[in-house]
């Protein structure tokens, strides 16, 4: 009869990811609170911290692989998650953890952020979403919102913005969740949701960039406003916002609208974000002020295939089925010579 091994591994906390390097943002950046956050969920994650992996592309975001007492991959721009994905096909066993920006992903590493999700590879990739390449000064970047002046448009940007919900889900997410950067009780459950999801976790945040788009998200986030600009999702509960929470959202054919209502939350739509069919997630994420409030908290998370297993699983079949035990046996196979 086996017996248990007792646990004996040491109760991680925050300051166990807490690395010795100093930190270079900018005082009041949006990226401290999303650290802070990271830190403090990786300690409740049930992993031993020698399987921990940071990734990072090129930009602002991406220097947190410095504060992060982890493994960690500083890689090259817009390569995080390619990177991310041999990490973890090679050892599945990592907890791997992709931080990228707006910029980085969804403009050069959008190829891969879009296979990411189509596979449904076992990574956690956080956006950093400023909408503006910060670390080189201040350009349009993939999300920067039509008409923004920039140091690439300095008569205002006159392209369609990617919505990275809708590109995330699009291409097939199983998880995706959008927070901002200053409500950290929610970014700290959404990095636990993510963690425990098998699959590809995408979690946009609503970060601020105080040099270069101040107040981008304001509208949306701020202590004023919040209330009436964003409507948190709850699994299984009504979709209902407002200061005295008596706004609900209703389908309209295949328009979602507000409404609202005295008492009771009836008619109010029940989200479900274990729905297959992606087609409320979609509608959820492209809504925008003034027309709709912006969806917060876990807007998708299904079950599908994890790529990472699949891949494992077709390597065991394999490796049973052939009569080549490794690259030795395959060198020597068939008509071989022997030069002395």
């Amino acid at each position: 009869m086996q017996t248990a091994v007792e646990n004996t591994s040491p109760e991680l906390t925050k300051k166990d990811f807490v690395s010795d390097q100093a930190v270079r943002w900018c005082p009041g950046c949006g990226d401290y609170m999303i650290l802070a956050m990271m830190q403090k969920a990786f300690a409740q994650m049930d992993n031993a911290k020698e399987n921990f992996l940071s990734v990072s592309g090129i930009g602002c975001s991406s220097r947190i692989t410095y504060y992060l007492d982890t493994y960690g991959v500083h890689s090259i721009h817009g390569r995080a998650i390619a990177v991310a994905t041999g990490a973890k096909l090679a050892n599945p066993d990592l907890n791997v953890w992709v931080f990228t920006g707006d910029g980085d992903c969804m403009a050069i590493g959008g190829n891969h952020f879009i296979h990411a999700c189509r596979r449904n590879a076992d990574l956690n990739i956080i956006i950093f979403n400023n909408k503006i390449y910060g670390m080189t000064k201040g350009q349009s970047s993939p999300t920067t919102p039509e008409g923004l002046k920039t140091k690439t448009a300095p008569e205002g940007s006159h392209e369609n913005p990617f919505n990275i919900g809708e590109v995330a889900i699009g291409a097939g997410a199983t998880f995706f969740a959008r927070v901002p950067d200053n409500n950290p009780k929610l970014l700290e459950d959404i990095m636990m949701q993510a963690y425990q999801h098998k699959g590809t976790s995408v979690i946009e945040v609503l970060q601020n960039c105080v040099i270069f788009t101040d107040g981008i998200h304001e509208q949306i986030t701020g202590r004023e406003t919040k209330d009436d600009n964003q409507v948190l999702l709850q699994h299984g509960k009504p979709m209902i916002f407002g200061k005295e929470q008596n706004i609900g959202l209703k389908l309209n054919g295949m328009r979602l609208e507000k409404f609202t209502f005295d008492n009771g939350t009836d008619g109010s739509l029940i989200h479900d974000e274990e729905e297959k069919d992606p087609a409320m997630h979609l509608a959820l994420t492209r809504m925008q002020l003034p027309e709709h409030p912006v969806a917060m908290g876990v807007i998708r998370k299904v079950d599908a295939q994890n790529y990472s297993e699949n891949i494992h699983r077709v390597i065991e079949a394999e490796k049973k089925k052939s009569s080549f035990k490794n690259v030795k046996d395959l060198f020597k196979s068939g008509n071989t010579w022997e030069i002395t």
